[in-house]
């Protein structure tokens, strides 16, 4: 039923793409015959909306992967450099909460650390939407950001670095064994922001799966019991996850060519100072629209990662 939703909509989506794109071009055609340019402007603002939900459309009918329209897990961590790498982190959080917002899916906080003097240490989000995982995948790595500080009084320019990692949220038609035994359950008190029981109870739980080291925790919840629960499904995805990147790994060492997407590899850069440019190192793609980007406006960059990333497994 859900693949035969994804594929209703989908279809859904053309006819409604045809219909607009009839009735724009009715409406064109009335507004040039009495010589109406007020309505042929408006004419021509319809047709750009439908080109870019077209192309939207397009791309979108290329997330075919198994979890690309599962709902994502995203990490925000702060690199070394203090409080300029907080807070760079910080303005990570803002861009993609505004970028999920903007295309009507839920973001929920599941782990938040905030930095001494602003932004985070790190945050842990669950992004709920449709092909969020799908968008989204192609963000992980590492983001540099080179700015004037508002922190230094000497006005200096600073680099900071901060990494996103994104994995699916697992449902239950992906199936993902692991053993009890393998993994460690630590229970702490939480911290920061919360309702009334945060900080009076070992409420937070974080889970260590031994053989691969992978450990994820959670602590927003009102008890262990949902934290328990929520950390166990962060736990599957990050598991399922690490197999998706041995897949690539595998097929990058057939191709004998890196993969599109490398944890820990620098992605993109965004210049504030002495230029405007965000610039996209995998697809060479850039924009002086630097206030736009950070802003939550990623489409471009996530088409064209997805566009090359899909071009590159059926070569």
């Amino acid at each position: 039923m859900r693949e035969r939703t994804r594929l209703q909509s989908q279809v859904d989506a053309v006819k409604a793409l045809e219909r607009d794109l009839g009735d724009a071009l009715g409406y064109a055609e009335m507004a040039d015959e009495e010589g109406d340019e007020a309505s042929l402007e408006e004419a021509r603002g319809q047709l750009k909306a439908i080109k870019d939900r077209a192309g939207r459309a397009e791309l979108e009918a290329l997330l075919s992967g198994e979890a690309d329209g599962n709902d994502a897990f995203m990490e925000i961590n702060s690199g070394a450099g203090g409080t300029e790498s907080n807070d760079w982190a910080g303005m990570l959080l803002r861009m993609y909460t505004r970028w999920a917002n903007a295309h009507g899916m839920e973001v929920d906080f599941l782990e938040e650390t905030s930095g001494e003097q602003a932004g985070i240490k790190s945050v842990t989000l669950q992004i709920k939407g449709p092909n969020a995982y799908g968008w989204l995948k192609s963000e992980g790595g590492v983001h540099r950001l080179v700015r004037i500080s508002p922190f230094d009084a000497a006005a200096k320019r600073h680099t900071s670095f901060a990494s996103v990692w994104v994995y699916p949220v697992v449902d239950d038609n992906i199936v993902i064994d692991i053993n009890p035994s393998d993994v460690r359950t630590d229970t702490y008190r939480a911290s920061g922001a919360g309702g009334q029981h945060i900080n009076k109870t070992d409420s937070a739980v974080r889970l260590t799966h031994i053989p691969t080291g992978v450990a994820v925790a959670c602590q927003m919840g009102r008890s262990q019991h949902q934290n328990r629960e929520e950390a166990w499904k962060m736990l599957r995805a990050r598991l399922y996850e690490l197999e998706l990147q041995k897949r690539d790994a595998e097929r990058a060492a057939i191709e004998e060519q890196k993969t599109d997407i490398g944890w820990g590899h620098q992605i993109r850069s965004y210049v504030l100072q002495p230029y405007q440019m965000v610039k996209d190192l995998r697809t060479e793609l850039e924009t002086s629209d630097t206030e736009g980007v950070l802003n939550g406006d990623l489409d471009a960059f996530m088409g064209a990662a997805l566009a090359q990333r899909v071009g590159a497994t059926r070569e």
